[in-house]
Parts: C-alpha cells; sequence; structure tokens
C-alpha cells in the first residue's frame, strides 16, 4: 500500500488499486474460497493486461529517469509470472502442478507489487514531479485497452513491440475466450461470499460479457450492459413496474428530469425526492435509476424526480453537483405545476448520487438556511481516499471493483478539485453537519464503498443527526436495482420507504 497521498487517475493510485484486485483475488485462492478454477482464470485476466501495461508505461518511464536496471528487473519479474500463469491456465485446481504454481505466484506477485509500491513508483514521483502522474495514468488506462487477455511469457517486451503486436495477439486471445467460454466468467465474483440470489445475478451479469471499465473508452463504457441488463436475462418478458405517471421535463436549460407520479390522484400536494442515480459522474445508469424510482414512488406515495444531469469528462466537477441543486430548487418553486409539496422534499441517491444528495443537503444548510425533509443515501462515496477495510477486502467485488472505481474517479475530478469539500465528506467539519434531516445510509456487505459509507453514518450521529445505518449481507454495489430478483434489495426498498414516509409524516403537508 502506498504510503503517501495520491489523486484520482495518478499512475501510482491506479497501480496500487489494480495490486489492491489481484491480491484479494489471491487470498481467495490460497483460503480454498469460492469457485478457484474461476479465481484463477480472472487472476490470469488482471495480470496479464497489468503486466503489459508495466511493459509498454511503467518500465519506460523508469528506464526515462535513469531507472533502466530496474526497469529491466520488472520485465525479468514479468516474465516469470506470465510462466506461472500458463501453467495455472493449463492445470487445474488440487493438481500438484496447480498448486505449486499458486503458491509461486502468490509469493512474487506479493514481492512484485511490494517493489513498485515502496521503491519504483514513489522514485517516479520523485523524479517526474506529481504533475506527471495523470498523464502516466492515461497512458495506463490506454493501454489496458490494448492489452492481451491472456499472459504470453515470450512475447517482446518492449514498449514498442508491444504497440506492434498486441493488437493481433489481443483479437486472438478474444477467440480463444470465445470458444473455451472463459469471457462468459471474467466478470463474475468466483469469492463464495454473495448470497445465492446475488450469485445468480453476478453470473447473469458476467454471461451479458461486460468488459472491465479500466479497457474502455467513455463512449464504450457507456453501452456496456449493467446489472439491470442482467435482471432482464434473468426475468423473461420482465416489464417495469407500472406506476401512475412517468414522463421526462425539460428544465430551464434543457436539464432532462424524469418525474414519476404515483396512481390515484391526490387530495393533498405530494412530498417529493429528489433521486440523483450514480454511475461516477461518468455513466448514465438510466435503467437502473427508473426501477429504484418507480419502487420508492409505489411504496412511499411521493413523487419521484429523477434529473439527467451533466456527465464527465464532457462536464467535470462540479457540473453534475449543481445540476443536482438546480433540480432541488425547481422542485421548490415548481411545486404547484407538480402537484408537490415545496416542504417535504427529500434528497436521495446511490454510490456518487447518494455523495451529492448529502452534499447539497449540507451546502443549503449553510448558504440558504434550509434543509430537505430527509435524506436517503445508499452505498454513498464519501471520500475520493482509499479510506476504510473494504478497499481492501472488497477491492475484487463485482461489479465495482477499486479499479473500475479508479477509472470513474480519473474521469469524473480534475486533479486539481480533488480536494474539494463537496467531494470529502468525511473531511467536514462536524458542527457544519448539525441541524442535517434524518438520515438513513444503507450499505452493502460485498462493496469497496461499505466501510467509508458506514463511516459517514457515525460522523453525521456524532454531529447529533438522526442517522440509521444498514449493511445488507451477501449483496454487491448496485443491489437495489435488482430488486425483481434480490429479496435482500426488496427488504431494502422497504426500509427505505418506511424512512422516507416518517419523515414525510413528520411535517405538515401545505393544502393545495
Amino acid at each position: 500500500m502506498l504510503n503517501y497521498p495520491t489523486g484520482p487517475g495518478d499512475l501510482d493510485r491506479i497501480v496500487a488499486d489494480a495490486h489492491a484486485v489481484v491480491e484479494r483475488q489471491l487470498q481467495h485462492l490460497a483460503a480454498g474460497r469460492g469457485d478457484r478454477r474461476v479465481l484463477a482464470d480472472q487472476v490470469s485476466y488482471e495480470l496479464a493486461r497489468q503486466t503489459d501495461a508495466e511493459e509498454r508505461v511503467l518500465c519506460p518511464a523508469l528506464a526515462r529517469t535513469g531507472a533502466v536496471a530496474e526497469a529491466q528487473h520488472l520485465r525479468d519479474e514479468n516474465k516469470r509470472l506470465k510462466e506461472l500463469l500458463v501453467v495455472i491456465q493449463q492445470s487445474e485446481p488440487g493438481d500438484e502442478e496447480f498448486e505449486e504454481a499458486v503458491a509461486e505466484l502468490i509469493d512474487d506477485v506479493r514481492q512484485h507489487a511490494a517493489e513498485e509500491e515502496e521503491e519504483y513508483l514513489p522514485q517516479l514521483r520523485d523524479q517526474l514531479g506529481p504533475d506527471r502522474m495523470p498523464e502516466l495514468g492515461r497512458d495506463w488506462l490506454a493501454a489496458m485497452r490494448a492489452a492481451p487477455a491472456r499472459p504470453h511469457p515470450y512475447g517482446p517486451a518492449g514498449a514498442l513491440a508491444h504497440r506492434l503486436t498486441d493488437p493481433a495477439t489481443a483479437a486472438v486471445d478474444r477467440l480463444r475466450d470465445r470458444v473455451s467460454g472463459r469471457r462468459d466468467i471474467l466478470a463474475t465474483d468466483p469469492s463464495g461470499l454473495l448470497d445465492r440470489q446475488s450469485q445468480r445475478l453476478l453470473d447473469a451479469f458476467a454471461a451479458l460479457h461486460p468488459a472491465p471499465l479500466e479497457t474502455l473508452t467513455v463512449g464504450r463504457a457507456r453501452r456496456r450492459p449493467g446489472l439491470a441488463a442482467a435482471v432482464r436475462a434473468l426475468t423473461p418478458g420482465f416489464t417495469p413496474e407500472p406506476v401512475g405517471d412517468a414522463r421526462t421535463l425539460l428544465l430551464h436549460g434543457g436539464l432532462p428530469v424524469r418525474v414519476y407520479h404515483p396512481s390515484g390522484g391526490p387530495a393533498e400536494p405530494l412530498p417529493v425526492i429528489l433521486w440523483a442515480h450514480g454511475g461516477g459522474w461518468v455513466l448514465p445508469e438510466a435503467e437502473e435509476a427508473d426501477t429504484i424510482c418507480r419502487a420508492l414512488t409505489n411504496r412511499t406515495g411521493a413523487i419521484v424526480a429523477c434529473p439527467g444531469y451533466r456527465l464527465a469528462p464532457e462536464e467535470p466537477f462540479p457540473a453534475a453537483f449543481e445540476d443536482i441543486r438546480t433540480t432541488y430548487h425547481w422542485l421548490e418553486t415548481h411545486s404547484r405545476f407538480l402537484g408537490a409539496d415545496p416542504a417535504r422534499i427529500a434528497l436521495a441517491g446511490e454510490s456518487t448520487g447518494a455523495t451529492m444528495a448529502a452534499a447539497t443537503a449540507w451546502n443549503l444548510r449553510l448558504t440558504d438556511s434550509t434543509i430537505p425533509a430527509a435524506l436517503l443515501l445508499v452505498h454513498p462515496l464519501t471520500t475520493l481516499a482509499p479510506a476504510g477495510d473494504s478497499m481492501t477486502t472488497e477491492a475484487d467485488a463485482k461489479p465495482l471493483t477499486r479499479t473500475a472505481l479508479s477509472w470513474m474517479l480519473t474521469h469524473a475530478v480534475p486533479p486539481s478539485t480533488a480536494d474539494d469539500p463537496w467531494l470529502d465528506l468525511l473531511g467536514l467539519p462536524r458542527q457544519s453537519l448539525t441541524g442535517l434531516p434524518p438520515t438513513l445510509v444503507i450499505t452493502a456487505e460485498r462493496d469497496v464503498l461499505r466501510d467509508q459509507g458506514e463511516a459517514f453514518g457515525h460522523h453525521l450521529a456524532l454531529a447529533g443527526v438522526p442517522v440509521t445505518t444498514t449493511r445488507y449481507q451477501g449483496v454487491p454495489h448496485g443491489f437495489l436495482a435488482a430488486a425483481p430478483v434480490l429479496d435482500t434489495a426488496q427488504r431494502a426498498l422497504a426500509e427505505c420507504a418506511a424512512h422516507l414516509r416518517r419523515a414525510f409524516a413528520g411535517l405538515p403537508a401545505k393544502p393545495f
């Protein structure tokens, strides 16, 4: 683990995140947890791409600073790692050669990661300066997009040779993965730590062949299937949960807001839930948001408004935050048009959407002396730092691995804004949180963001905010949108709805 601060998109942060994913996969392998064949295939896939990127980016960068021997040492180590991976691929768990190769691989990978994180990456930062690390991080992501999916220990190791040979090698690897069926399992969670229904969901997700985010351009990532697509695959004839009405409105300036009304004509103005979807400020996640918004509308009897806020990298921070606040003020001033009660607006969201919900509530209290009726935060991102044990223990957890989170933040957060208080909820002074409304924090056990969400719940409690923090066991990040196939998600939605109903009931409704 790096012992100095880094920013999103820095090469050393990206490499350390990649190390954390492989280390956790190797721990599962060593402990005999889960499906060891799938784990071995995933480790091979991860390391094949990482070693390729090292030889295209990290080794040449070291050589340019004069660390030629160190760069060659890394290439030699990578060759040995690839040789071990070939043995693991060609044997089966329980075979003597498989087990010996895994044991050697674990030792070698740990030594390799320690050398990079304790010596080579700090040395590179010192020599080039911190301003060069984001540029190298972008080069790393470009190398990951071009890297082969299988280890090739006897292929060329030079950066130029990789650029010349990788396209053909990667194409052959994709064909081999399709023929062998290996691509059907690369995106599942083989750790054995999910509950039965969540495991079935992640298996269906993997069968859609979603490429890792860190291997995609932003455009391709936005076309990548999500958990909502896996839900549809598991439920033939799936139709969205019906509501009274769902339509998209355009606010001044063209900001689209999807508005959901419950069934039945209201006798009095209805409360409103502003739902901010997740996606790391980069992905739209329209299907996931639609499932959750429909469920909340029906379970609370409230109007739900979900803005299609501006996305990075085209519109980087703070554009999305501005759109959430704009939507909140629009709901206040156009409540009669919607049949809504401006005194009963809740802020809610998932993942980075929850970040914006909490930050908006905090800012409204400080600047406008107003607060929403309630806060609902579903596995929120509350700091950009790799904080909490879950950043290690759940680094490999699909669909939001630590490398996927790193990819999102790289595209969403310019280095100059990484310390902004809107992005560091855990760093907010406790007194500035006092007076925030009743808050429910939902976390998922198998989620890299789990501990920082729970830490923020504790932070709110210390500030005197009425807060409940609930961890749901055996489920992954994004589980709420899978309510049609997850009983645990249904229970979580029921808790969310009950929290919001209580908050709305505590405030008198204004007549029309």
